[in-house]
């Protein structure tokens, strides 16, 4: 009896109105999902902008229809807090209708800008296209690098791009359920597709569009192709009592992160500094690196008061940097050092003491060695933009006066099951664990196994990315399990211009949106004058990212 008396009290609110629940009309309160159905089928759905007007009727006599577009993505629906309201499949007798904006929208009706990125497959060389080459393949005509290739989508996105771009060609869209896009687009790959930025996944490469690119800090939203404006119109009530969110991509929950290989400014690096400038070699990669939330430095080299002037002849070891040098780590906006490397101690403990004391007078974190070994493997965390990123490192290789002990500063040596055990804690605490290693040295991009199980175990732990500072050339990529790898950079400031692939340079801006690591950007750079990386040509990119994917093993994530 008591069962029955509660769904009559249930069902006589329900049809009293859609009212407004945990703030909805303008107070706070928790999100929730919104009330929801499939999409109204395309045969019902009016022509844009022809909503029907009818009696209006007062909120509380009436229990308002819901209708909402299939171009609608479930996000926008399920990031919003909870309305009340019954769903129709009838746009004509809804009192509330959630569509595409169109020229006729009131100026008054709740808003909402929803971001979509043009996305391949994660080994893809093609970087992007240009808003022509977009819509030529759009209606069927080959262009740019993915030529005659469909673009692959849900439904849901395919009717927004519809309201954007027109009704595609036949064949120039292949249209997938949401939870099978990712992995069918790679099985399928060469591919291309677009994804509301609420789906990105490292998995993904995000492509620009005439240079523009959600994952990046100058994105222009105004005037970007990939856009659809969503309002919410009502005959009936009035609408600007329900609140939208202003869009799926809010800049203050994102953060980017840069990864560097190896800074070792000794030697000839050091000389081209004393001739040209402290400042001389992040001259042409500068913006990179400032640009970033956070600046990742893997420095190897301890700063010395006696440090001899550099000899660019390649004879000087051990090494030690003029404590001056400590000028182009502030110019490049260093926020995080890496002191794995195995020359930290070159130069003695007194040097290497000094060195992380100068860290600390300028608020640098830094991680992976230290003043003893219970500050060397310590982990430092830090939160961004609501994104809680930690960083830990270790060093496999020595020498053993590298490595250090209960009274001796320097790298802190790989313990593999505390490593995987902090790494598992940090994960259950809420960070996002990123893991750095000193490893062995391979001057090649092939991928070797010691490497592989060292580095896998760290994904299997709970990282989220695991990234190889030794390595003096570029070394391949991979996706395990739910994790992201690079076994090897290269260096980023080193002197070694004898081959080209120690001039061949990685550096790595990955991306942190909501709690979530959504995207990875390989940056690619060419050493000059011993000191200096440049920014690869097209031609140069496209080379070293061809022999980079192909190197990689590409394991499918579950």
């Amino acid at each position: 009896m008591k069962r029955l008396s509660f769904i009559l009290v249930f069902i006589i609110f329900s049809l009293i109105s859609c009212v407004p629940v945990n703030g909805l009309w303008g107070g706070q309160g928790e999100e929730s999902m919104l009330y929801t159905q499939d999409p109204a089928p395309p045969g019902s759905e009016p022509a844009s902008g022809s909503h029907p007007a009818s009696n209006t009727t007062a909120l509380a006599d009436h229990q308002l229809l819901l209708w909402v577009s299939s171009a609608v993505p479930p996000a926008l629906l399920n990031g919003t807090t909870s309305w009340q309201c019954a769903r129709t499949d009838d746009a004509y007798s809804a009192d509330l209708v959630l569509d595409v904006q169109t020229e006729t929208t009131s100026d008054a009706s709740p808003s909402s800008t929803w971001v979509y990125t043009l996305v391949a497959p994660f080994p893809t060389v093609a970087d992007g296209v240009t808003a022509d080459e977009l819509r030529r393949a759009w209606v069927g005509e080959p262009a740019g690098p993915f030529g005659a290739l469909p673009l692959w989508m849900d439904g849901t996105t395919l009717a927004a791009m519809t309201s954007v771009l027109g009704e595609p060609a036949t064949g120039s869209v292949v249209v997938v359920d949401t939870g099978d896009l990712l992995e069918d687009a790679w099985t399928g790959r060469p591919s291309w597709g677009i994804v509301p930025f609420e789906e990105l996944d490292p998995r993904w490469k995000v492509l620009a569009i005439d240079g523009q690119s959600p994952i990046h800090r100058d994105f222009q939203q105004e005037s970007y192709l990939l856009k659809v404006v969503f309002s919410l119109q009502s005959p009936t009530a009035d609408a600007t009592a329900f609140r939208l969110p202003a869009s799926n991509r809010d800049p203050s929950r994102m953060t980017v992160l840069v990864m560097t290989g190896v800074t070792a400014l000794v030697r000839a690096t050091a000389h081209a500094m004393e001739l040209n400038g402290i400042l001389f070699p992040a001259r042409d990669i500068r913006d990179w690196l400032v640009d970033a939330d956070l600046t990742h430095i893997s420095n190897e080299i301890p700063f010395a008061e006696d440090c001899p002037y550099p000899d660019p002849s390649f004879g000087m070891r051990p090494f030690c940097s003029d404590p001056r040098y400590i000028g182009l780590m502030e110019d490049i906006g260093t926020d995080i050092v890496e002191l794995t490397g195995n020359h930290f101690q070159d130069w003695g403990s007194a040097a290497t003491l000094m060195t992380i004391d100068m860290y600390d007078q300028r608020g640098w974190l830094h991680y992976g060695g230290g003043s003893d070994l219970e500050q060397a493997r310590q982990a430092v965390v830090v939160e961004s933009n609501g994104n809680r990123l930690a960083f830990i490192g270790c060093n496999t290789v020595g020498p053993d006066y590298a490595w250090a002990t209960e009274t001796q500063p320097g790298a802190a040596s790989c313990d593999f099951p505390w490593m995987q055990a902090e790494v598992s804690r940090l994960k259950q605490e809420g960070y996002l664990p990123i893991v750095t290693f000193q490893h062995n040295e391979y001057y090649t991009l092939t991928l070797h196994v010691e490497q592989q199980v060292h580095f896998r175990s760290m994904i299997d732990a709970g990282a989220v990315i695991v990234s190889g500072s030794q390595s003096h050339t570029p070394q391949g990529v991979e996706f395990f399990s739910t994790g992201f790898i690079h076994y090897g950079l290269g260096n980023l400031f080193f002197d070694q211009m004898d081959d080209l692939n120690t001039r061949q340079e990685f550096i790595d801006r990955h991306v942190f949106y909501n709690g979530r690591h959504i995207s990875t950007e390989l940056l690619t750079a060419m050493l000059e004058d011993y000191a200096r990386p440049r920014p690869m040509t097209a031609e140069e990119r496209q080379v070293l990212l061809s022999e980079a994917f192909a190197a990689g093993t590409w394991t499918t994530w579950p």
